[in-house]
């Protein structure tokens, strides 16, 4: 059945857990609850004691029938049985009721461990990993999980009833609780036989499950594109490919537990078979009673009973381990983004300064080779170049997004590394080219950037991007609700509540990546004004596309191929007529008006521009 799992590679992060160790890392989970697990415990063991009462007193009453003598005997134990059936089930009851309560509690703080664990990831993770395959892990398996909790904590009272009755068993009559234990010894060995190749493929069929999961919530955001005709065709064969995975992986799961379960209703039956025989030779032979017959008839049913449901749910319990297991395997993740210390960040002043940076997203594509890069305090530097050169690499090891192989990355004289990194975010106020915008109001989103922000700020906040003309065509302002990520709000309008987000900040060091690449020129004009304003005694680095942006830049960083080979003002790399004169010329020019005609570029006479390979400028390709 190998054949059936092809195609489905377990997580780069995934980890073995063996059933130990499980148990030891769910523990700390019930901490807080010892009243409700101490119910649970006590309602289990009255319960088991309860329930395996009933065939004894069973047993003696059958002897009581056949000696009846008249003294009330009989009366009482019928008495006895009714109560100690009624007890067993009324504590069952309860005992169902409050775990449930209490498997709830451990999955709700489960899940939100997973989540924190999710949260605390570097972005490598989550560019390897898609959204879809991480969300299953955070709420399709924490919720097996969860199952396998109650499972367990059902069938401890069905397995504690095993032993009370198995000792019954062999203080009455040895030989035939001899035959019963073996035969319950075969099942158990059977059971754990089967455990390690059911585990296995309980994995992989959730894996899959994941990766279907993930694919739809893929197709489903880039759904103006999926509906094009032939997207359709090709998303429709993308899910056909996940979804045959899944479905191979859950044959082979099904397989196992078809196998399995009647194997053991089998030995079930034959033990029963056994009993029933060795038995009734018994009773014929005057050696056991028939009051003990009954017993044994009558315990075989309830001895056999937990088995048989340890045997009906032992597909939902492989599950849950194999959900615990890939659970805490996120749980464990490390970051590749790693503090070396935790050093308290005051407010930055916000120099900055790269030694050598190496980087790359993985091994064998380096993606910056030694750049290094000064940019003082209250300076705003611009990173220009063409799309692939690095830039937004830079910004993106400067907001720790990424680890970087080689070199050094100092804020304010410290190592980034051994800063507070909670603390340290917060003083970088980020704007990206598609910002993303939550559920809730505008106000909402706009608070995100300073959480317990009153009213005041954040209308202040907004009005300070264009003199707030752009609350205006909202049909209710501040209060406009937000559609999931912002669909109801134009690119400008989404751009412009990510920047009042960063104002409300007052962040000491703001980073625009491409932040008006995708705004028209009429709603960059509006937040141009606000942008300088924002940016005035702040430390600024844009990844830009924009003449207006690059030509206020104190200083200009033209990056290449992975390296910076310019640095300097407008003015002065114009002058020097080197690689950023080129991306002038290429990019830039046409974007300002000309006071002189005869500043204007010959269109009429300027040749195509040459491919991206074919471009060098004084040794540099560009």
């Amino acid at each position: 059945m190998a054949h059936l799992l092809e195609g489905i590679e377990p997580d780069d992060y995934g980890r073995r857990y063996g059933d130990r160790e499980l148990a030891r890392r769910i523990a700390p989970f019930f901490r807080g609850r010892g009243k409700a697990v101490a119910f649970v415990v006590v309602a289990v063991i009255v319960a088991a004691t309860a329930g395996s009462a009933v065939p004894l007193l069973l047993a003696r009453t059958v002897d009581s029938a056949l000696e009846d003598d008249g003294d009330g005997r009989l009366a009482l134990l019928v008495t006895a049985i009714l109560v100690a059936g009624v007890a067993a089930w009324l504590l069952t009851l309860l005992q169902e009721r409050v775990s449930g309560t209490l498997a709830g509690d451990v999955v709700l703080a489960l899940r939100e461990r997973a989540f924190a664990a999710v949260m605390r990831q570097d972005m490598a993770f989550h560019d390897a990993h898609a959204t879809g395959v991480v969300v299953s892990r955070v709420t399709n398996d924490t919720q097996a999980f969860a199952t396998l909790i109650s499972l367990m904590l059902s069938l401890l009272g069905q397995v504690l009833m095993i032993g009370l009755l198995l000792t019954a068993l062999f203080v009455i009559n040895v030989p035939l609780a001899l035959v019963t234990a073996l035969v319950a010894a075969v099942i158990v060995a059977v059971s754990l036989a089967f455990r390690r190749a059911a585990r296995s493929a309980s994995l992989r069929q959730q894996q899959a499950l994941a990766e279907v999961n993930g694919y739809v919530q893929e197709t489903l955001r880039g759904i103006a594109v999926a509906r094009n005709h032939s997207h359709q065709e090709s998303a429709q064969a993308g899910l056909h490919e996940v979804n045959d995975q899944w479905f191979r992986a859950s044959v082979r799961l099904n397989r196992l537990f078809s196998g399995i379960f009647p194997l053991l209703i089998s030995l079930t039956g034959l033990g029963t078979v056994a009993v029933v025989l060795v038995g009734g030779h018994g009773v014929d032979a005057g050696s056991v009673s028939a009051g003990e017959w009954v017993l044994f008839l009558e315990a075989l049913a309830l001895f056999w009973s937990p088995l048989t449901s340890i045997a009906s749910f032992w597909s939902q319990l492989q599950q849950g381990l194999a959900a615990g297991e890939r659970v805490f395997a996120l749980v464990d993740r490390e970051s590749a983004v790693r503090q070396r210390d935790r050093v308290p960040v005051p407010r930055l002043r916000g120099e900055i300064t790269l030694r050598d940076v190496h980087f790359g997203y993985d091994a064998g594509h380096p993606v910056l080779s030694g750049v290094s890069l000064t940019v003082p305090a209250g300076h705003t530097v611009a990173l220009v170049g063409h799309t692939g050169a690095g830039k937004s690499s830079v910004v993106r090891l400067i907001m720790r997004a990424y680890e970087f192989q080689k070199g050094g990355i100092d804020v304010d004289g410290l190592d980034v590394r051994t800063l507070d990194l909670d603390q340290y975010l917060r003083c970088l106020g980020v704007v990206t080219q598609t910002p993303f915008l939550f559920s809730g109001t505008v106000a909402d989103n706009i608070a995100r950037g300073r959480p317990g922000a009153g009213r005041d700020e954040i209308e202040a906040a907004a009005r300070a991007v264009a003199g707030g003309d752009w609350l205006l065509p909202l049909p209710q302002g501040l209060d406009t609700p937000i559609d999931d990520g912002g669909r109801n709000l134009s690119t400008g309008q989404r751009q412009i509540v990510a920047l009042a987000r960063v104002f409300l900040q007052n962040a000491p060091v703001l980073i625009l990546d491409e932040a008006t690449a995708s705004i028209d020129p009429l709603t960059e004009a509006q937040i141009q004004e606000g942008l300088e304003a924002l940016a005035a005694d702040r430390t600024t680095i844009v990844v830009a596309h924009r003449l207006p942006t690059v030509r206020k830049a104190d200083t200009i960083v033209v990056v290449d191929d992975g390296r910076i080979i310019e640095q300097g003002d407008h003015a002065t790399l114009l002058a020097r007529g080197g690689a950023y004169r080129h991306l002038y010329d290429r990019y830039f020019r046409h974007q300002q008006p000309y006071d002189d005609p005869a500043d204007a570029p010959d269109i009429r006479s300027a040749a195509p521009a040459p491919d991206r390979e074919e471009s060098v400028i004084d040794g540099h390709r560009v």
